[in-house]
């Protein structure tokens, strides 16, 4: 059909993309004005106790929802593919707060431009951090995303460590076959202050993707791989390829052991270091995760709208970020570690009579003098915590 067109069309139609990308809306006013107030309340968050790096740790998560104009996800339940929604979001560890978001469809991969999502959280990164890292999963595996920390393209943090969780590709396993046991070491794992020996084993695999051989400027890392004993059983005169997969198909199985990948730049540590910061990734933004969405409702999305739901997903978020400060800097100890439910019933539910008389605002609370004496030391700590400069 070329043919028929002319000249100028004929090299639009060349020049178009063999694939169509994701398409990516806009960001609205409203959705830019709450992350600025997110914004905010992270470098409030930082006066009080100053940190000079940023571990950002980047994970999805899926918000199943019955709303019609949702779109479906990869994920099935009862055979059936469920709709859902997919914010992109990044941790900031040290403060245990949610530096940002980006509200997603559910058909968006979690891969998906996590280099211009990274790029818009770093600039809310407040005064006083010097450095950054940064820890994902096997959808931050974006040679982009890589060559953009090692490259130091970042004017204002230069070169940022990352460890990485990469992809099992053919040629990966080939150069992991390719490692004799002799250099297989056991991981140790840090609990209640002693080291432990753990099932897995790592070790460094010589291996360069193909991406990092197109050019001869191109950044070289450092892999590891580990590996830990296999639940399903070898079987003799049976095929490898005939063998059970594991339940989880995100999973390499060759028979004797599960293998997992990690790509980092990281070169001054030791291995098993590095895997271990890596798995502490683990736990903490997905713990986050399910207080934003159970705990303080956002995953009920109130609306068929796109954009109120993405709101409600930042409010969301502003209100962690916000409980979380509390609790790091105004409950008592015992209540710090406490999700939100133990919270209410032990502080936000307590009974009181309200009085205004004389001009003065009082509070009445019943005879436990326990009670009186903590809303004061904590009324006493929200006045001690560093303001913000104005404007």
């Amino acid at each position: 059909y070329l043919e028929s067109f002319h000249d100028e069309e004929q090299e639009i139609i060349r020049d178009l993309p063999t694939t169509r990308p994701a398409f990516i809306p806009k960001p609205l006013p409203a959705l830019v004005g709450l992350s600025l107030v997110n914004r905010d309340l992270i470098e409030f968050a930082q006066l009080q106790r100053p940190s000079d790096i940023a571990t950002i740790d980047m994970d999805a998560t899926l918000i199943p929802t019955n709303i019609e104009t949702a779109k479906y996800c990869y994920k099935a339940k009862d055979g059936q593919i469920r709709r859902a929604f997919q914010p992109l979001n990044c941790w900031w560890s040290e403060h245990g707060l949610m530096l940002y978001t980006e509200f997603r469809d559910g058909n968006v991969n979690a891969g998906f431009e996590q280099l211009r999502v990274f790029k818009e959280a770093l600039e809310h990164l407040p005064a006083g951090v010097k450095s950054v890292r940064l820890r994902s999963d096997s959808a931050g595996y974006q040679h982009n995303l890589l060559k953009y920390c090692e490259k130091s393209l970042n004017h204002r943090f230069g070169r940022i460590e990352f460890a990485v969780s990469c992809s099992r590709s053919v040629s990966f396993r080939q150069a992991v076959a390719e490692v004799p046991n002799s250099e297989w070491h056991r991981l140790y794992y840090l609990e209640n202050g002693e080291l432990k020996p753990s099932v897995k084993e790592w070790a460094e695999v010589c291996f360069v993707p193909d991406e990092s051989c197109k050019s001869k400027n191109s950044p070289l890392y450092r892999y590891l791989a580990t590996r830990e004993p296999s639940r399903n059983p070898i079987i003799s005169g049976l095929e490898q390829t005939e063998l059970p997969l594991e339940g989880d198909s995100d999973y390499w199985n060759c028979g004797q052991y599960r293998l997992f990948g990690i790509v980092t730049n990281i070169t001054d540590w030791e291995g098993g270091d590095v895997i271990n910061w890596l798995h502490e990734r683990c736990g903490y933004s997905e713990q986050a995760h399910s207080v934003i969405k159970n705990d303080l409702a956002g995953g009920q999305m109130p609306s068929r709208l796109f954009g109120a739901n993405a709101a409600w997903w930042w409010l969301s978020v502003i209100a962690h970020n916000l409980q979380a400060i509390m609790k790091q800097h105004v409950l008592p100890e015992e209540l710090r570690s406490k999700r939100l439910k133990a919270i209410r019933f032990s502080l936000i539910n307590i009974p009181a009579r309200i009085v205004s008389h004389a001009r003065y605002l009082i509070m009445q609370l019943s005879s436990k003098q326990h009670m009186a004496d903590l809303i004061m030391e904590m009324r006493r700590r929200i006045a001690s915590l560093v303001p913000c400069p104005s404007g």
